[in-house]
């Protein structure tokens, strides 16, 4: 499955395939079914946005990958197996798995994958791209890039791309089928207010809900025009605005879900009593990191709020006090929060999925020794002191 974990063949890439060995079947559907059920947090689908944007001229000029089959690939954050983590140099629980499609246009076939980063990654990358400067190399920068952070949310990785000298095009940067599925209820409702005073009172139900559609899906045709007179906001002003406004939604939505989320972990450390014996160590260290855990937790997601707060006073002003001037300026300046929203958002959520993969109640899953627990929590420790805040006690 992995690209380095046999013999390289072509242009890099190992003769095993992605589903080829193992649970082949089960491998090949979950490849075949990302464009439908992938979560934008957790992969970066440039598969399925070849097929529906390679008729864009800027998709072409300015691709996020300038090699042609990579800018194909769907890449995606992955919770390493435990045979996986000595690849690595360094201790990790998650990776970015670049899986290269044999065929976009038909993911049933599975494909061949790398972990940025693995031991032996920059043979692999001097092979792929038949280079000597693997450092320099752009698409290797944007990988090394996307392996720094905890999630793929298209708002967090533009705004880490822009810092960093690189700057896809839009089309790259777009909320998953799946989760825009699963937020146009909430958008519609968010939006509903503007939608009003921007096309009159006559302009509801599923009329609203298809321009929330059209919002979260970045399709800024004509029936978004009014919108744009009320912003008075020029043709480039608002796409880049409208941007701004569908990141805002999407963190405002995940803060809602990680705080149901969050909460089931946070009963979860009260209450997961790990098997066997326990040594004195292990003991007095879950007997304190599990409420330092909890408090940490509880601040992350109350600092999230407060960030998204200052975009609920703007759109405030807009929809009740009728200026477009706060929320216009908001949305034109607020993507230098994106950084700080979805690095917090994207460690929160891997704490989170981590938790219901390994530590649910699954019968299937094996219940976690005394040192493998407390060693997940100091992961998750680590986690949250990216973030930089100092505990509340």
């Amino acid at each position: 499955m992995n690209a380095l974990a046999g013999k390289e063949s072509g242009r890099g890439f190992a003769d095993q395939a992605y589903g080829s060995t193992g649970n082949a079947g089960r491998d090949v559907r979950n490849l075949a079914n990302l464009g439908e059920t992938a979560s934008t947090s957790r992969v970066l689908n440039l598969s399925q946005i070849y097929l529906s944007s390679s008729n864009e001229d800027d998709y072409y000029a300015r691709p996020f990958f300038k090699d042609s089959q990579l800018n194909k690939a769907i890449v995606v954050k992955h919770t390493l197996r435990a045979n996986e983590r000595d690849h690595f140099s360094r201790p990790r629980r998650t990776a970015t798995k670049v899986i290269l499609p044999f065929d976009p246009m038909d993911l049933k076939l599975g494909g061949r994958s790398v972990l940025v980063n693995q031991i032996g990654f920059d043979t692999f990358a001097r092979n792929y791209f038949n280079i000597d400067d693997v450092a320099g190399h752009h698409d290797v920068q944007v990988l090394r890039l996307l392996d720094q952070l905890p999630s793929l949310d298209p708002f967090l990785v533009r705004e880490h791309l822009s810092r960093n000298g690189f700057k896809p095009a839009a089309c790259y940067l777009k909320i998953s089928p799946y989760d825009v599925q699963r937020m146009i209820g909430f958008a519609n409702e968010e939006i509903e207010r503007l939608v009003m005073t921007a096309f009159g009172d006559g302009l509801v139900g599923g009329a609203s809900r298809k321009l929330a559609g059209k919002i979260l899906a970045n399709e800024l045709d004509r029936e978004l025009w009014p919108l744009k007179k009320t912003l008075r906001m020029s043709d480039e002003e608002f796409s880049d605005g409208i941007f701004s406004w569908r990141g805002f939604l999407y963190f405002k939505w995940r803060h809602i879900e990680l705080q149901e989320e969050m909460r089931r972990v946070l009963e979860g450390l009260a209450s997961y009593m790990p098997l066997g014996i326990m040594d004195e160590g292990v003991r007095d260290y879950l007997k304190e990191a599990r409420p330092r855990l909890a408090r940490r937790i509880v601040q992350a997601i109350s600092t999230v709020g407060r960030t998204l707060a200052i975009y609920d006073q703007a759109y405030h002003a807009l929809v009740e006090g009728e200026n477009p001037g706060p929320f216009r300026r908001f949305l034109l300046d607020g993507p230098s929060l994106f950084f700080e929203l979805g690095e917090s958002i994207g460690i929160l959520g891997h704490i989170s999925s981590f938790w219901g993969y390994r530590m649910s109640a699954n019968p299937m899953m094996q219940r976690l020794t005394p040192l493998e627990y407390a060693d997940i929590l100091m992961d998750f420790e680590d986690s949250l002191m990216i973030l930089g805040a100092p505990e509340v006690n």
